[in-house]
Parts: structure tokens; sequence; C-alpha cells
């Protein structure tokens, strides 16, 4: 029997065309909900078996979205789509994603059976005794190089990178972090040395970052 899903994307475009795609693969969609509140709702009403959900739903954090739906059902599948290798670029751990969760890479996936076979996959009676599995389809040799240079990174590294790219002084982020702006200073150079980002008098190293951050995002680099 197949899995009964509860799909929570808020783009509206996305949301559509992702429901007709499992539809056609005979997929048992039987929710559609755009906000956190609709979902739970939702869940307790229809009882799925499995929630689809986007890590980049606005406002809200697809992992606490998925945390408390699966305290009000500690057997439901959790399969999250997400637009970056790395989860500490959107400020999440993945030690907080529930265990037994399917985690997709969005460009990755370039046949929607990987996706569907992850749908079922994540309905096993028992998965909160698995650990979080990341399913990256086809991975580039692009992506396996920033999976590469990210997994250099530590937490502190990466956490000053996204407070960078979020527009934060040098002086806020010291602040918000209970250090010195040197301290800062020297973060931010360590990033630059671990992902080659070379001093250049005509060009800006934080826009550089920033740049970089974005594109491993997965989204338009910044200017």
């Amino acid at each position: 029997m197949n899995a009964r899903i509860l799909v929570v994307i808020d783009d509206v475009f996305e949301m559509s065309t992702l429901v007709a795609a499992l539809r056609m693969f005979e997929m048992d969609v039987i929710g559609e909900a755009k906000s956190e509140i609709v979902a739970l709702n939702m869940l307790r009403r229809l009882q799925p078996d499995v929630i689809l959900v986007d890590m980049q739903i606005a406002g809200t954090s697809a992992v606490k979205i998925a945390i408390r739906m699966r305290k009000e059902n500690p057997n439901i599948g959790v399969v999250i789509l997400n637009s970056c290798s790395d989860l500490r670029l959107i400020g999440e751990s993945i030690e907080d994603v529930p265990a037994g969760s399917k985690i997709l890479l969005k460009r990755s996936i370039v046949d929607l059976s990987v996706l569907c076979a992850a749908i079922e996959e994540s309905k096993i009676s028992g998965a909160e005794k698995h650990k979080v599995a990341w399913i990256n389809g086809n991975t580039s040799i692009q992506e396996k190089g920033i999976l590469s240079l990210m997994a250099h990174l530590t937490d502190t590294q990466v956490e000053v990178l996204r407070l960078v790219a979020n527009g934060m002084t040098n002086a806020q982020i010291g602040r918000s972090r209970y250090v010195s702006e040197k301290s800062v200073e020297q973060v931010i150079s360590r990033v630059a040395q671990e992902l080659n980002v070379l001093p250049d008098r005509n060009k800006n190293m934080r826009v550089q970052l920033v740049s970089e951050y974005y594109r491993w995002l997965g989204a338009p680099a910044q200017q």
C-alpha cells in the first residue's frame, strides 16, 4: 500500500507542480498545507503516514515542524526537501532533525522516482531508531566539491559566515556571539583561507564570501 502523504510547502507553484508529479507516479497525496498550523490540523484529522516538507518555508523552521509532527505521531515518516547540502548554512543542525528522516537535495533529484522511494522508505515501522539519511540522487562533481569544502569549516565558522551573509557587521556579530570584534575578524579571515578566497584590492572579501554562501545555498549569487 502506498504511503499516505501530507505535503507542507508554502510556494503555490512548487506545491501544485510537485503534487501533480507525485500523483502521476501514483503516490497518495491526501493533504496540502502551506503553514505549520494548517499542517498540524491536517495531521490530526487525516492521519498521514508521511510528511513531505520544504526546508525553505518562509518564517518557519521545517526542522521544528518535523519535530512537532513526530511528537503528534511518533511513527510518522519525515521527508525534507532542501536546497543546500549543509544545514548549518541556514542555521539548522543535523542533530536536531528527527531520527529516521530523509533529506533530499532538490537539484540532485533528476528522477522523481528517487523522491518516491524516499517517501516509501521513510514510513518503515520504527524509523525513529535509524539515523537521518541524506539522499542526493545524482550529485554533481561540483556539489561533491562544495561538500568537501564545507566539511573543513567548524560550526563557529559556518555560523559567522551565515551572519556575514545576513548583513551583520563584525561588531554586531561579536555582540551576538559574546566575542570581540577582533575574534570575528580572525574567524572571517580563516574562513576565507579555507575557501581559497584570496585578498584582492579590486574585490571586497565580505562580498566574495557572501557570493559563495548564496551559491552554496542554491540561490542566485548576491551582487
